[in-house]
């Protein structure tokens, strides 16, 4: 009867020990498919590529993971390069990058990535579904031009970098000249979900613009003629932001339901047409504006020094953009263009691309004597 018991109590522990190994190896698969592909939480959002290993020469442990989210379109996908690439150059912290983009460009970006010196970066391809947008979004009869829908890639940061407490946007059409974790660690106010660069104060208006008019205001974006607009009680002369460059808390955002609020004025607007029917800048704006009225934090203006792109002539002098920490060419002329200000600044930092499928125009090259 002992040996029975004996028998019993060996064949017990054995199943016991092959759960437990079952258990873990179940843990550690689990820990794998969330570091290696994360759920989206939202149709069209989806991960494709995860490079986890960063150059280990190039990386300070001592810092915590820094998101930073760009969008990356085909037709523009040498800025989202250069723009990574004067990113990782510029500091040791822990940057993993958050590549935003359509389906027929992913092969594209990811060639591109695996050649030179991005090789090694810390990377993942999220594809955007434009199905997302619909019924929040209308084409404007009156601009040629079609809606890009990777410009509304900034709305959805929470379910774009879903583990991080706060992440870093960026357009493509930006150099970056100082450590990305100076700007990572601008402080955000209790109750802030964002922190942007205000279009009055910004060091970039103070040198560029004077007499500026509407275009710098809430009245340059949104109809205050539409009574809707109107019971908001935001004031017309309310500096308006540039929602190009920004810092996200990312537990404030959801907590706020910061992408609901968003796609409620898209949608309104679409129904009602809210926007200015002059429209100052970017489409993405007006939401943001309204989501945000009196309700953000600032970023340091020298990390968002923009207008580079609103003319074809040099706006600033050499030795403020040497000191500038952020380059933006916002506006119809960019760096990659055949006419934009400080093409070389911008070239320092292009890598060409190994498919030859993404080319710059060039008329004639500027040479700003920025050493």
């Amino acid at each position: 009867m002992s040996f029975r018991k004996v028998n019993i109590i060996i064949l017990v522990l054995a199943i016991a020990l092959f759960l437990l190994v079952l258990h873990h190896n179940f843990l550690g698969l689990s820990s794998l498919l969330r570091n290696e592909v994360s759920d989206s939480g939202i149709v069209g959002l989806q991960p494709i590529d995860f490079i986890p290993n960063a150059p280990r020469h190039a990386v300070d442990g001592s810092h915590e993971e820094i998101p930073v989210v760009i969008a990356a379109s085909e037709d523009r996908l040498g800025g989202a390069i250069a723009a990574i690439n004067s990113i990782q150059h510029h500091t040791r912290s822990n940057v993993i990058f958050y590549i935003v983009t359509l389906n027929d460009t992913v092969d594209h970006l990811r060639s591109w990535l695996n050649s030179g010196s991005l090789k090694n970066i810390r990377y993942k391809i999220v594809n955007f579904d434009t199905k997302l947008l619909e019924g929040k979004v209308k084409e404007d009869p009156d601009q040629g031009d079609s809606v890009k829908p990777l410009i509304f890639a900034r709305f959805y940061l929470p379910i774009l970098v879903p583990s991080a407490k706060k992440a870093i946007y960026m357009d493509d059409d930006v150099i970056v000249q100082g450590d990305i974790l100076a700007l990572y660690n601008t402080p955000l106010k209790p109750g802030h979900a964002a922190a942007f660069s205000e279009d009055c104060d910004s060091t970039s208006t103070k040198v560029v613009i004077r007499g500026a008019g509407n275009q710098y205001n809430y009245i340059g974006y949104l109809d205050y003629k539409k009574e809707r607009i109107r019971k908001l009680s935001m004031k017309a002369s309310t500096c308006s932001f540039n929602p190009g460059v920004f810092v996200a808390n990312l537990t404030e955002w959801k907590r706020q339901n910061i992408t609901n609020q968003l796609e409620k004025w898209m949608k309104l607007n679409v129904e009602e047409g809210l926007y200015s029917r002059t429209l100052a800048g970017s489409i993405t704006t007006p939401p943001l504006l309204i989501v945000f009225y009196q309700q953000h934090s600032t970023i340091d203006p020298m990390w968002n020094v923009r207008h580079l792109g609103s003319s074809a002539g040099k706006r600033y002098s050499p030795q403020f953009v040497k000191a500038a920490k952020l380059l933006h060419w916002n506006g119809h002329f960019k760096p990659w263009g055949r006419t934009a200000s400080y093409i070389d600044v911008w070239e320092k930092w292009y890598i060409p691309d190994p498919t030859g499928k993404f080319s710059l125009i060039r008329r004639h090259v500027e040479i700003s004597n920025i050493n």
